[in-house]
């Protein structure tokens, strides 16, 4: 099934764009605060476990979201990752001990998991193949608009008032971002009603075999991201910051701009063209945020970073869509997903590791990451687009 003539920005696809930012808001508004918080719960020694863990059950329910968004419907699932966090959100403040925090960010995960494979198959149904670049960086833009206000809006709910507070509101954007989805009308064909045997997996639906290289292309370019989002919160504190979520808004913000114009040059030029592109960039753009010095040489890295990504990803995206059949969307997001969430969840901990809580680490955590971008410039060696008509 091919979408050529549909038009882009119709009402359903801005009210997704909408959902998809408040829902990015929510989970990311608590981000920079958690590593204090789990130092103060005694932790101090489980930082990397944050997002690790976090990407873990992203990563496994993967083949289970892309499954069900192709049976039962891309709108059920969306909905189910929405209220994962409006649950989570309002059990952290309950749970003061480790183990406890570490077991919700395991059940917290399930958000990611399920959400945005549906939503970018979602997406993907609904505008036209010829934009679909285009189309995937403003779904991307839309995550990264609300990744980059929520961190900020999060850290100053928790400086001056209370990490209950900021816990509470993220429940809140994550209830208003479910409201907004009850409205969609599904766009699965031929729906099944669910059953609990659809959670049983064949070897087959687990991974679809012709979005394994832009899986492994994409995780090896998104993880150094795992390690930033470990350890940068440490690095602004050192360098005198005082609001943590300041490098996240740089970061989206530079995403944001790149994405602007990055998705529909990849619909001219090419998806492995713009990913190249991006691997090296990104490359460079980790090696400087090694050599950081100050708070405004750390924000410049950030934006290249995030730069960097927001040319990558959307023509990941459209390329594992053009690759894929129109019946198995929800398989080949899920498998790309889980190549970037297997990367978050190592590069945390590989940071972390490398990082040690030492600040005259962060050049060798830095360095060491950006080796991954040109590994993944090696996948890209000999391949090519694929041919829409």
């Amino acid at each position: 099934m091919q979408t050529t003539d549909l038009p882009l920005y119709t009402s359903r696809f801005l009210l997704l764009c909408v959902s998809f930012a408040l829902f990015g808001a929510s989970f990311n508004m608590i981000i920079p605060e958690l590593p204090s918080y789990l130092t103060s719960l005694g932790g101090e020694d489980y930082k990397g476990l944050i997002i690790a863990l976090f990407t873990l059950t992203a990563g496994i329910s993967r083949p289970f979201s892309g499954k069900l968004s192709d049976t039962i419907g891309r709108v059920p699932i969306i909905i189910f990752g929405a209220v994962v966090c409006i649950i989570c959100s309002l059990i952290y403040p309950v749970l003061t001990t480790v183990s406890g925090f570490l077991l919700l960010r395991l059940f917290h995960g399930f958000s990611t998991g399920f959400t945005p494979t549906a939503i970018t198959a979602y997406a993907a149904d609904i505008v036209s193949d010829k934009r679909r670049g285009e189309a995937m960086g403003i779904i991307g833009i839309s995550i990264n608009l609300g990744s980059s206000i929520g961190p900020s809006v999060g850290s100053y709910l928790a400086a001056y008032h209370s990490l209950e507070l900021m816990f509470y509101a993220s429940s809140a954007v994550a209830f208003i971002s479910m409201l907004l989805l009850m409205s969609l009308k599904e766009t699965l064909p031929e729906k099944q009603a669910f059953h609990p045997r659809l959670l049983k997996l064949n070897r087959s639906e687990i991974i679809d075999s012709q979005s394994v290289i832009p899986a492994v292309v994409c995780g090896m370019i998104y993880l150094g991201f795992g390690a930033i989002i470990t350890i940068t919160p440490d690095q602004s504190v050192h360098l005198g910051m005082i609001n943590k979520g300041a490098f996240f808004t740089s970061f989206t913000l530079c995403s944001i701009l790149s994405r602007l114009v990055a998705g529909r040059l990849s619909d001219i030029y090419g998806r492995v063209v713009a990913i190249r592109i991006s691997a090296l960039m990104l490359s460079i753009a980790y090696v400087l945020m090694g050599m950081s010095n100050s708070p405004t040489w750390l924000l410049a890295s950030a934006g290249l970073v995030g730069f960097s990504l927001g040319v990558g990803i959307p023509a990941l995206f459209a390329w594992t869509i053009d690759r894929s059949d129109a019946d198995s969307r929800g398989k080949a997001m899920a498998t790309l997903y889980i190549g970037l969430e297997v990367a978050i969840g190592s590069g945390a901990i590989l940071g972390a590791e490398i990082y040690d809580n030492n600040f005259a680490n962060f050049s060798s955590a830095f360095n060491i990451i950006a080796i991954f971008p040109l590994i993944g410039l090696l996948f890209l060696w000999k391949q090519k687009d694929v041919e829409l008509n």
